[in-house]
Formats: C-alpha cells, sequence, structure tokens
C-alpha cells in the first residue's frame, strides 16, 4: 500500500469494520469510536504518525518519514 485512499479501499473490501481505524483526510468514521488504531500527520507536518487512540488521547507507536511506510504499518497494526 503506498498510500492513503488505496489503503482505506483495501481494509474496506478485506472487511475491516469502518470503526476499528481512522486515517486523516480518508477514513474519519463520525462520530468519533471511542478506540481505534490511526494514521495521521505528524504535529508539526513533518512525516506520518500511526498509533492508538484511547480513552480520547492519541499514543503513537511509531513515527514513519513516507506515507507509504505509514500505511504499511496500519496495516500490520491491523492485521491486514
Amino acid at each position: 500500500m503506498s498510500d492513503r485512499q488505496s489503503l482505506a479501499r483495501e481494509l474496506r473490501e478485506a472487511g475491516v469494520p469502518a470503526g476499528h481505524y481512522w486515517i486523516e483526510g480518508v477514513h474519519e468514521p463520525a462520530p468519533t469510536p471511542p478506540d481505534f488504531v490511526y494514521l495521521r500527520a505528524r504535529p508539526g507536518g513533518d512525516g506520518w504518525e500511526t498509533g492508538v487512540y484511547e480513552r480520547g488521547a492519541y499514543e503513537p507507536v511509531a513515527e514513519h518519514s513516507t506515507e507509504a511506510g505509514a500505511c504499511a504499518h496500519l496495516r500490520t497494526l491491523l492485521g491486514v
């Protein structure tokens, strides 16, 4: 997976429940689920971040220099 749009399409096709993940600018479920894995631009705009959102807080797991690297890691976190 090299981009967020392709990743979102792959996750839908794989049957991953929509509330299990959040991808900035592409898949942002509303209302916001109470917990999920996420992919977003790093605060400050330098690269990408993947992590877990729990109890109202973003908990980064990894930082990535490329969107493709972040997409690959989110797939791993979701077991796809």
